[in-house]
């Protein structure tokens, strides 16, 4: 496990596999989708900067400046439309954690597989 920093993301890494055990599929791709639904802006469906400065205190991001969430925005953001669908934001979680990518790619290919219709190409 990484060492104990004050940074959000690092604690983020630290938590994030140990939560993936606990819930199992299932549960994990419920709780991802219910972080979406809270960062999301609800007009558009999608997480933009601003929503995401507005709610990130829910999440444990409240210590992040703009730069850092401009940042994870465009990290996440594969279609390059500034904003992060369901999807993308899901994919972000998951790449935001080192440990777990180390753990059963296979499981999280298939998980992605069904609830989106496509893999993560982790056996590649």
């Amino acid at each position: 496990m990484a060492a104990q920093t004050d940074r959000p993301l690092d604690q983020f890494e630290d938590f994030f596999p140990i939560m993936a055990d606990n819930l199992g599929e299932e549960g994990l791709m419920q709780e991802l989708c219910n972080g979406f639904q809270l960062l999301m802006d609800p007009t558009r469906g999608v997480i933009t900067f601003e929503s995401l400065k507005r709610n990130a205190a829910l999440m444990g991001l409240d210590g992040l400046g703009d730069d850092e969430l401009r940042m994870m925005l465009r990290e996440g953001d594969l279609d390059g439309d500034g904003a992060l669908s369901q999807m993308e934001f899901c994919v972000l979680m998951v790449r935001l954690s080192p440990e777990l990518m180390d753990g059963p790619r296979r499981w999280l290919d298939d998980v992605f597989q069904q609830a989106f219709g496509f893999e993560l190409g982790f056996d590649q």
